[in-house]
This record gives C-alpha cells, sequence and structure tokens, in this order.
C-alpha cells in the first residue's frame, strides 16, 4: 500500500508543524496526554523485558513510563525537534527518527507496539496499523489511543464549535484523513480485525484536561498542535478573537472549589493481538 497524493501532503504538513509545535506540546499537553500512558502500556502488558516501540513518541512521556516498568523500550518520531525533546528529557532511553508508515524495524521485532494519540496525526493510518503489525511478534499486543468525538473531549469540542461559528475550517489545509475517524469504537474495531489483529479490545478513558485559567485551552491548541493550530492561525484578527471569547467562556464552566478548571476528555483505547 503507497501513499496517495493527498496522504503525502498532509504529511508533510504534520511533519513541518511538529517541527514547530515541539517546543509547546510538553507544556501544553504533557499533563493530559500522559494520563493515558499507564491503561495503554497495560493494554499490551509491558514488563520487565518487553520490547516496546512507542511510535509517535513526541517528547518520550510513554516511553520513559515503559521503561519505569522494567521494558526495553525505542521511542520513534518524523519529528527530528521532537527526538530531541525525548533525548533531552530522558538520555538512558533509545529514541530515533523514524516514519510511522514506513517502520524502519524488521519484521516481529517487538513483543509490544504502542502510538498514544499519534494516530490523528498520519495522512494514511492504516499503513501505520499494518505496519505495528508486520514489526510485532506474533501474540505480541498492539495499542492507540484517541480522542473522543469532540462532544465527549470537550476541550476540542470547544474549538470546533467556536471555529463553526464564528470562522472557517477551510482554509486550504492538505487534505487528511477525519480527525476523530478513530473516535467510533465500531471504527476501531474494523479496522483492526481488517489488520488482521485478533483479541481486540476498545474501552473509552475517562480524564479531565486540568487548567488554571480559562484561557489555557485555547493556547495550548492553537501552540501546541498541527492541525487546529493551523487553521486557527488562518482566521481573521476578528474571527480569532471570538473565537477565543467562546472558548474562554466555555472552559469558565468547570471551575473547580480551587479555582483551577477541569475540562472533561474522554479517550478512546483500542489494543488487539498479532495472530
Amino acid at each position: 500500500m503507497t501513499r496517495s497524493s493527498d496522504a503525502s501532503a498532509f504529511h508533510a504538513f504534520e511533519q513541518a508543524g511538529w517541527e514547530r509545535a515541539a517546543e509547546h506540546y510538553p507544556h501544553a499537553f504533557g499533563d493530559l496526554t500522559s494520563k493515558s500512558a499507564g491503561p495503554l502500556l497495560d493494554a499490551v502488558a509491558a514488563g520487565t523485558g518487553t520490547r516496546l516501540l512507542d511510535v509517535a513518541t513526541g517528547p518520550g512521556f510513554v516511553a520513559a513510563a515503559a521503561a519505569e516498568r522494567g521494558a526495553v523500550v525505542t521511542g520513534l518520531d518524523f519529528s527530528s525537534a521532537m527526538i530531541a525533546e525525548a533525548r533531552r528529557r530522558f538520555p538512558t532511553i533509545a529514541f530515533r527518527e523514524g516514519d510511522a508508515e514506513a517502520l524502519p524495524f524488521a519484521d516481529a521485532e517487538f513483543d509490544a507496539v504502542v502510538m498514544n494519540y499519534g494516530m490523528l496525526h498520519l495522512g494514511h493510518p492504516y499503513i501505520a496499523i499494518a505496519e505495528a503489525h508486520r514489526v510485532l511478534r506474533p501474540g505480541g499486543r498492539y495499542a492507540f489511543t484517541v480522542w473522543g468525538a469532540p462532544e465527549l473531549a470537550i476541550g476540542f469540542g470547544l474549538v470546533v464549535r467556536a471555529i463553526e461559528k464564528y470562522g472557517t475550517s477551510d482554509v486550504g489545509l492538505p487534505k487528511g484523513p477525519p480527525f476523530f475517524q478513530f473516535s467510533d469504537v465500531a471504527a476501531c474495531r474494523r479496522t483492526l480485525e481488517s489488520a488482521g489483529y485478533a483479541d481486540i479490545d476498545v474501552e473509552l478513558l475517562r480524564a479531565t484536561w486540568r487548567v488554571r485559567a480559562p484561557d489555557d485551552v485555547f493556547t495550548a491548541i492553537a501552540t501546541g498542535g498541527v492541525r487546529t493550530a493551523a487553521v486557527l492561525r488562518a482566521q481573521t484578527d476578528d474571527a480569532i478573537a471570538q473565537i477565543r471569547e467562546s472558548v474562554r467562556h466555555g472552559v469558565e464552566a468547570y471551575c473547580t472549589n480551587d479555582g483551577a478548571f477541569e475540562v472533561p476528555m474522554l479517550s478512546v483505547l483500542a489494543s488487539a493481538t498479532r495472530k
């Protein structure tokens, strides 16, 4: 299977975007996305001696959590800036640049392969799923997380709805897969079945995005991501002011007793075994 021209353009767009966003991502999303590390690693039974590949490792938070369990970890990302950040944070872990859709590893090299929210940023995620299958040993486990639908991953939903109301999402970006295509449990199961996996399990993970100020959600998405960040940068000044204000008011509804804000963020965890 090869990439289409749309998928190749989207791949290049995402790769360039993560070079820009790498310095912002750990602060913007690190605490939130790290909450999935435990369930993700549990799903592949990561433990002492497990040969584990963390695809789209970003700053290396999941890789580090796996290493703490005694796994033999390799972290991979297509962003050189992300790999540099991961190496700086976790110098004892092996990190390398590489493409999720063309993994630079031999067949059956790993006991487990994981991807924490990376599926959303691939031009052709089905190739990445097939590549994970290839590098897993028979009986090895694969797991990935994605965000839930925008009405359930509220932080993203607030931004998506504000863009729809006050701006436009048609800003000429390279065409990529739907952001929430794997938010559907049945879609995850069908995809893994068609890729030849067995023992498929798909579950919902409930978490909250805790921020100190109501503007923090907008700022995180505008600086620490790629696709939605690019959409926001393309808005008019008037539209961006209205979008920011709308998101701020939405976050304020989740104020806690200590003055922080806890925004519900549901995600989907899919896991399976290579036959």
